[in-house]
């Protein structure tokens, strides 16, 4: 399915909730539903995991909503065109059409920088009921400008920025940077209380420093929990069971 965003670009989407139909508004969207941002270039599916998450969690009572950014995965619009602001944007649209579904409960999941976009979103959205970031960027101008490609890059230039990524090199327009100085993340922490925030992180992660958790788990308020995942990855590759019992037992918990 797709759900329009807010430039009119259709975004990708995907629901896993057992029995759900479209526009029944009956029993099954009284229900929490589980909104997850994928991470930084990447798509809803996550390489299939986030699919096995979601039905993982259908079997635990929850609906669960993947979606692509623009520009990324299935959905319309340019790559090289995005920016916080715009996918906080992209999750406001997503938020809106569940709630015109019906769903009353809305929590939000995201990864690397699609958890930071989460975050962003539910500081200025009081009705998000909860949030859950793995691997989340707390100060994204200063990690992104520190994986610039250097022998690429021209101060000042108008053309695309090309920047070191898990899948390479990627490029974006200059703008990406300038938007995120509009942002702190930090403060979209302190925001969320009385809301639960669970962050999760892995001790060895390369691409996002555990340092970045612990300065969000700073800045939250209670009710709040830090998980670090001894051992894992940025993808948490060999740890994602691990992961999904940490965020299964603090929905259930919720």
């Amino acid at each position: 399915m797709s759900i329009t965003n807010k430039d009119n670009l259709k975004l990708s989407a995907l629901i896993c909730c057992g029995s759900y139909r479209l526009n029944t508004k009956e029993s099954e969207n009284s229900k929490p539903i589980i909104v997850v941002c994928h991470g930084f270039s990447g798509s809803k599916e996550g390489s299939g995991r986030a699919l096995a998450m979601g039905e993982e969690l259908a079997e635990l009572g929850f609906c669960t909503l993947l979606f692509d950014f623009a520009g990324c995965g299935n959905s319309e619009g340019n790559w090289h065109s995005i920016s916080l602001s715009k996918q906080t944007d992209d999750l406001g649209s997503i938020v809106n059409w569940c709630r015109k579904e019906g769903f009353k409960k809305i929590i939000l999941n995201g990864r690397s920088f699609g958890g930071t976009t989460a975050l962003n979103y539910a500081a200025r959205d009081n009705h998000i009921s909860a949030v859950c970031t793995w691997a989340a960027v707390a100060r994204p101008l200063m990690l992104f400008e520190k994986h610039i490609d250097e022998e690429k890059y021209i101060e000042g230039s108008k053309e695309l920025i090309a920047i070191k990524g898990e899948e390479g090199v990627l490029y974006l327009k200059p703008g990406f940077f300038q938007d995120l100085k509009k942002h702190d993340l930090l403060e979209s922490a302190a925001a969320l209380a009385p809301r639960n925030y669970l962050i999760i992180h892995g001790s060895e992660d390369e691409s996002v420093p555990v340092e970045e958790a612990e300065l969000l788990y700073n800045s939250a308020k209670e009710p709040k929990k830090l998980v670090i995942i001894e051992g894992a990855d940025h993808r948490f590759s060999a740890h994602l069971d691990i992961v999904w019992e940490k965020f299964f037992d603090w929905l259930k918990s919720l």
